[in-house]
């Protein structure tokens, strides 16, 4: 008693073997581990989280999708009722003649005329606001987002905004979705039917005896229980145990039933309810772009740090040095050598200043504290006066910024240069979640983007963020540049 030495075979057998020297089989405990496992999971899954949100979520759509199907069913409904009213209403020898009344065929075409229409101009926009709603469930309930479609495209006007419904693609799909997912509604519905009736299956040994305490002669009709593959009657306490383990199984089968289509519902998604093939390579597209294009500025920012704190810096201690140096020289110096150092002390000053002026160009330091205060900058330098408006409620990518400055200083130096402008208005603005850049002089006009003149230069800047640039300039001025660029890359 209380022994915890080894444990030795028995007689007759060997480690790694049965009773008798015969060999276990292999894996035989990794196969128990494993059932094991799924045993526990099985009995797990009923009662996570996971299990009722994803039973919540099965619940919720086979809802909305059941009241979606019978919109169809309402509009026929509605046909029918018209057809028979006309039929209520007409003569009795015209009673077998469904076109003889002329008021009453006309009442029906003008019924089905609206329906129609009605289909056609707001059924893709009722499948929008039907996609947004499954969306929403499924980010909610599942945890998985799924991204929408564009934005329909509105043209201006009324009658172009209506033209364009019937057009709606997304729309069309969201629309069409009820249709498709019908074997995943069966399946929906089918996991709902395995939570609630499973559950209540495994009531039955509980109330039978309340309920069904009789006198002895008496004899009670049997009870029904449910299964999905059909149904069968208990008549006695011992019968209800059976239907205790037809609901057990009901309720540890629905959470996997659940699991299995609210998955197929989220893939029908993002295939008929998220962005098309199309739209998505299109949006990782500008996504990629947009990364390159703050990459690009972040690396051109660092240049300019690096060349300020570095170079800069370098040459400047190295112009101040050979300045003291000149100084010091004695008076019966050689005139060689003071005229090295006069050469090499211009040329490290020369050599400054290019260094000054490549380090603006590639990031103007004055951007640090916002474009607002960086164009203030330029119109205090330009060489024609210059009225500044600025209204922007918040700050663009740092490389928007970038973009919109060297617009204006290169829209600057060209009606200082070119255009000869006494005055240059600038004005900057937020206009439908855009950057609005509007550049005017008073100067003798005829700048053409197509003639050079750093016009074409900065269109094609401008186009790497999706940017437009508009200029209107007729031979005697005036000349407005308009540039719009988006808040972000």
């Amino acid at each position: 008693m209380g022994s915890t030495g080894p444990v030795t075979p028995a007689a007759g057998e060997s480690p790694g073997r049965g009773p008798g020297g015969t060999p276990a089989a292999p894996g035989a405990s990794s196969a128990g581990t494993a059932l094991t496992a799924v045993a526990v999971a099985a009995a797990r899954a009923p009662v996570t989280a996971r299990a009722r949100r994803e039973l919540l979520f099965c619940l919720v759509a086979a809802a909305l999708e059941l009241a979606v199907l019978a919109v169809p069913f309402a509009l026929l409904g509605l046909l029918l009722a018209v057809q028979l009213l006309m039929r209520g209403t007409r003569p009795a020898s015209q009673a077998s003649a469904p076109s003889a009344h002329p008021a009453g065929a006309a009442l029906y075409l003008g019924v089905l005329l609206v329906i129609v229409l009605l289909v056609v101009f707001l059924a893709p926009r009722f499948g929008r606001g039907l996609g947004t709603v499954h969306r929403y469930l499924a980010a909610r309930l599942l945890g998985q987002p799924v991204a929408g479609p564009a934005p329909a495209r509105r043209g201006p006007g009324a009658l172009r905004r209506l033209a364009a419904m019937p057009r709606d693609g997304p729309g069309w799909r969201a629309v069409a979705y009820p249709l498709v997912k019908l074997p995943i509604l069966v399946a929906e519905v089918y996991a709902v039917f395995f939570a609630a009736v499973g559950l209540v299956n495994l009531t039955y040994p509980f109330w039978w005896r309340l309920f069904r305490n009789h006198p002895p002669g008496v004899r009670l009709q049997p009870v029904p229980v449910l299964t999905p593959f059909g149904s069968f009657d208990v008549a006695t306490f011992a019968g209800t145990f059976a239907a205790f383990a037809a609901g057990a199984a009901m309720v540890l089968a629905a959470p996997w039933v659940a699991r299995g289509a609210a998955a197929a519902d989220v893939w029908l998604m993002r295939g008929m309810l998220g962005p098309g093939r199309l739209a998505r390579r299109v949006a990782d597209l500008e996504q990629t772009r947009a990364l390159a294009v703050e990459d690009s500025a972040a690396l051109l920012r660092r240049l300019e740090r690096d060349l300020h704190d570095g170079a800069q810096i370098r040459l400047a201690t190295l112009a101040m040095n050979l300045g003291m140096a000149r100084e010091k020289l004695p008076a019966d110096a050689d005139p060689d050598v003071r005229e090295l150092v006069d050469a090499a002390h211009q040329g490290a000053k020369d050599a400054l200043v290019e260094l000054r002026n490549l380090a603006r160009g590639i990031h103007p330091p004055a951007l640090d504290n916002g474009l607002a205060d960086a164009l203030a900058t330029l119109a205090a330098g330009s060489a024609a006066p210059v009225e500044l408006t600025t209204s922007l409620p918040r700050r663009p990518a740092p490389a928007i910024e970038t973009i919109a400055y060297f617009c204006v200083a290169e829209l600057l130096a060209n009606a200082a240069k070119h255009s000869h402008a006494n005055r240059v208005a600038v004005e900057l603005t937020e206009q439908e979640a855009a950057l609005v850049l509007r550049v005017s002089d008073d100067g003798v006009g005829g700048a053409d983007p197509a003639r050079g003149s750093g016009l074409s230069g900065l269109a094609q800047r401008v186009r790497t963020v999706d940017g437009r640039m508009q200029v209107v300039s007729p031979p005697g001025g005036p000349t407005q540049v308009t540039v719009t660029l988006p808040m972000h890359a």
